[in-house]
């Protein structure tokens, strides 16, 4: 169907609760999309940072494809298959046992039973993550918060007020919305749900503060290693590691949102990697799984064990067709070395939007890169509608904030021609 055609039904049809641009994406390859006149633009959104491996990989598709074939859901009363390879996988690589993670890789790969078990068990010592497969990035925060408040309630402080920072995002339900410390998205919504303050990102003094005014009603700190929404703005380590030290002190525990910077895209599996600091908790979606809904709660073992029958759930969370995606996405990850592409080619795209002209400063880790440009370019969103007709997708979250989340697939030439294209943009 058309663009005309699609937009008439939508207006119709559909809420409206997107301004969506004048195009309508139709096919895709690689970095590459394709809208329904056949022409084609060059894709450094990902679908927000979700398609990892770009648009159509055969690894991916054949998997969700043969499994579509066999069995699409059966809901979580039930074992399937995949579901355990792909929480072991995650437990290896959050602990950063490359080592490890790729034995079971290729045992996953090759359909070997034996050796799955194997390279799946735990070396000694080795501290076990265990995983609830949730649909989104938001259902994944809200298990998050609410393993917590249990672990808080059932071992810990007794404590149910989660500290998060101010420019965080962490979904959409009234939940996560009340922990984005955001007044623009919490203004409509109002009351919200009561147990969160804000602390101001990087402010250590203004954390230890609000630790030392409300000390055993903490249960959790809950951050993103790199703030997305907000233009990328990562943290230093020592604010990550005041918050992980404070936070033990005083009997609560460290979340890292990793919706939007885990699954290699920080050039490590996890953004905390980068910064050197583990938390207790992370929240997992967006790229887990290549493009079909997905998102995980990963906790470590005496934290996720709080969790018994009835105190969570979801219909589709984990689903045979999510879990075949993830499978085939973190086995083709893991085994491809995307955390040293990721790295290296965020590095040489940071150093080409910093010799532009118009743009004032570059922020970012691996392949998830923000840059504002001059006031006196104009309104970010203008660049990236002129950057769409001249074929290239990429997204604005603020007035002069441009932000960049490729494939892990984009290579320098794709960035060479991206920055041919907003060099004129710009000018």
């Amino acid at each position: 169907m058309s663009l005309a055609a699609q937009q008439t039904l939508e207006s119709s049809y559909v809420m409206h609760t997107f301004g969506r641009s004048e195009v309508e994406f139709v096919g895709g390859h690689g970095m590459t999309l394709v809208d329904d006149a056949g022409r084609e633009y060059l894709d450094f959104l990902a679908g927000i940072g979700v398609c990892c491996l770009g648009h159509g990989h055969p690894a991916v598709s054949r998997a969700v494809r043969e499994q579509a074939d066999r069995l699409a859901h059966v809901s979580n009363y039930f074992y399937i298959e995949h579901r355990g390879e792909v929480a072991a996988l995650i437990s290896k690589l959050a602990n950063g046992d490359v080592e490890g993670a790729r034995a079971l890789a290729h045992a996953m790969d090759a359909g070997d039973e034996e050796a799955v078990r194997a390279a799946s068990a735990p070396a000694e010592g080795e501290q076990v993550w265990k995983t609830f497969f949730a649909n989104s990035g938001a259902e994944a925060n809200e298990g998050s918060m609410k393993l917590a408040r249990l672990y808080a309630k059932r071992v810990g402080n007794g404590g149910n007020t989660i500290v998060c920072l101010r420019g965080g995002f962490h979904g959409r339900t009234l939940e996560t919305i009340a922990a984005t410390m955001q007044d623009w998205l919490q203004e409509s919504f109002r009351p919200l749900p009561v147990g969160f303050t804000a602390c101001t990102p990087n402010d250590v003094d203004e954390l230890r503060a609000i630790f030392d005014a409300l000390g055993d009603e903490i249960c959790a700190v809950m951050l993103e290693p790199i703030q997305g929404e907000s233009g990328v703005h990562p943290l230093t380590r020592e604010f990550m590691e005041v918050a992980r030290d404070v936070a033990h002190e005083h009997g609560a525990l460290l979340i890292a949102d990793e919706v939007q910077t885990g699954i290699f895209r920080s050039g490590k599996p996890f953004a905390f990697q980068v910064l050197g600091v583990e938390p207790d908790i992370m929240s997992l979606a967006k790229g887990i799984a290549g493009g079909v809904p997905a998102g995980a709660c990963v906790a470590k073992k005496e934290i996720a064990d709080v969790f018994r029958p009835g105190d969570h759930g979801s219909t589709f969370g984990g689903s045979c067709l999510a879990v075949a995606a993830a499978a085939a996405v973190l086995c083709e990850l893991t085994l491809g070395a995307y955390d040293d592409r990721a790295a290296e080619v965020g590095a040489y795209f940071a150093e080409r939007l910093g010799s532009l002209d118009a743009v004032r400063e570059v922020r970012g880790i691996g392949l998830m890169v923000g840059c504002d440009i001059a006031e006196d370019v104009g309104d970010a969103h203008d660049v990236v509608a002129a950057m769409l007709a001249e074929g290239f997708v990429i997204n604005a979250t603020g007035p002069h904030t441009l932000r960049f989340l490729p494939p892990l697939i984009c290579g320098t030439a794709d960035i060479d021609r991206l920055i041919s294209a907003l060099t004129r943009v710009l000018a």
